[in-house]
């Protein structure tokens, strides 16, 4: 297993997500949980719900074995990506002009007015998909040549945009502030793409792709890229589960009430923190390897990677969720509470945090388990899982929000989250977690989860005297 390289990507994405808090939390500060904050989520949440897909799932999951396999490398990636590019530019030209219908779209519980102040938002923010799928097309690249460093690290320089413009717009009315947070998220779009192509410079691979254009015509890749798009179209659905129930839980979340976007928003950004840096980083780094282990018919090696990066990650996960779930007050009064973000607001976050964090544990072993399925090319056994998923987590955010609010929405997210790691589990072999599991490493991880809870039972006593 390359511990070197998941500490590294580790640390990249520990920057960004710090970076992302600090962003979070000028927010809180100057928009609290209020109107404005929920009309700037929504129109941020359509291009970050793609982005999440592109980068942490569909795009390099079906791209990585697609370009393994192929003959023509340069070719084949220079078809796939200006493909790609021109069908997102003319959708985010279709948004720009005819923004309303698709923040309605967003935000059902909006009336006329609110959907009105949003839109002109949505169009700016979608734009910032056309610059995220060049990066993802180009850390895709730098991942084949087992670079993790500039991506994990990248996004915090979309953080420190959204910063500089709330440092610099803090005091401004509402709609101002929502205005520049909008226009910086464009910006830090524009400083990861430039980073990159440092990057792919550096490694040489823009000859790649500049002999990929040369001989775009006289290589045959129409094979190549069906099979890409055997694996993409499925792929979606298959890596995207989290973020499409996140996007639903968004647009139920406008029909209660005001601030429980907001709620739903800062609570996932905590829950999203061990996630991105334990299993994403995990799975980030061993797809390439897996990917070209089962290509070779070295299956022993590939399975070895698992039994390792499972007993990791479920330590840390498992510390995470206990950790996120015992000291989730004294988390987000210390992150959040000031300026216009009030206690109660801090209560409502506090409860949404709870119910998430129920899930952190088999979201990311789900995604450490889907690794095989993607390598192997099974993406439509991958989708059909994650829409049992989906189709769980949706009946049960509809059966529990109106009687917990915007967290039973949380909540309905991590039952499908432990579907979503029991289906994954038994399609990749449940001889094989059985094996895995069959370990005195178990009866470790059991008095660690027991002895850590009872160690954050006392600590959350003497921190909430501490606080109230």
């Amino acid at each position: 297993m390359r511990l070197k390289s998941i500490f590294t990507n580790s640390f990249g994405i520990l920057i960004s997500r710090v970076t992302g808090l600090g962003r979070d939390v000028l927010m809180a500060s100057a928009l609290g949980a209020s109107i404005w904050s929920d009309m700037f989520f929504i129109a941020f949440k359509l291009p970050n719900l793609f982005r999440r897909i592109f980068a942490e799932g569909a795009f390099t999951q079906a791209f990585m074995p697609s370009f393994i396999a192929s003959s023509h490398k340069g070719v084949f990636a220079t078809a796939i990506f200006l493909r790609f590019l021109l069908f997102l530019m003319a959708f985010s030209l279709l948004i720009t002009f005819f923004p309303e219908p698709i923040t309605k779209l967003l935000a059902g519980g909006f009336d006329s007015e609110q959907i009105a102040l949003t839109a002109p938002m949505t169009a700016i923010n979608f734009w910032y998909l056309d610059l995220i799928f060049i990066v993802t097309f180009l850390a895709t690249l730098l991942q084949y040549k087992n670079h993790f460093a500039t991506t994990a690290m990248a996004t915090a320089l979309l953080n420190i945009s959204m910063i500089t413009a709330l440092y610099i717009y803090m005091k401004e009315d509402p709609q101002t502030v929502a205005y520049a947070l909008s226009f910086a998220v464009l910006i830090g779009g524009l400083l990861q793409v430039v980073v990159h192509l440092i990057a792919v410079y550096n490694f040489n691979l823009h000859k790649l792709l500049i002999g990929g254009w040369k001989y775009r015509k006289t290589k045959d890749v129409e094979e190549e890229k069906k099979h890409f798009k055997s694996l993409f179209l499925p792929g979606i659905l298959g890596n995207s589960t989290p973020q499409i129930s996140a996007f639903i839980d968004t647009l139920l979340a406008t029909f209660l009430m005001t601030g429980s976007v907001s709620y739903l928003f800062y609570a996932n950004r905590i829950f999203q923190l061990p996630l991105a840096i334990i299993a994403i980083a995990t799975a980030t780094v061993l797809f390439p390897a897996v990917s070209k282990a089962l290509k070779n018919n070295q299956e022993e090696k590939a399975y070895a990677n698992l039994h390792q990066a499972f007993w990791l990650l479920a330590f840390l996960l498992g510390a995470a969720m206990v950790g996120g779930i015992l000291l989730a007050e004294p988390i987000v009064w210390l992150l959040f509470e000031r300026g216009k973000f009030t206690s109660l607001q801090t209560l409502e976050t506090v409860t949404v945090l709870q119910m998430y964090m129920v899930g952190l544990l088999p979201f990311g072993l789900a995604k450490l388990f889907s690794l095989f399925l993607y390598a192997s090319h099974r993406h439509l056994k991958a989708a059909k899982i994650a829409l049992y998923s989906l189709v769980v987590s949706v009946s049960a955010s509809l059966l529990l929000m109106h009687p917990m609010g915007a967290s039973g929405l949380a909540l309905a997210g991590s039952i499908g989250g432990w579907v979503l790691f029991i289906f994954t589990v038994k399609e990749v072999g449940t001889d094989r977690f059985l094996e895995i599991v069959k370990s005195k490493k178990s009866l470790y991880f059991i008095g660690m989860m027991l002895f850590f809870s009872l160690g954050l039972y006392f600590v959350n006593i003497w921190l909430l005297t501490f606080i109230r």
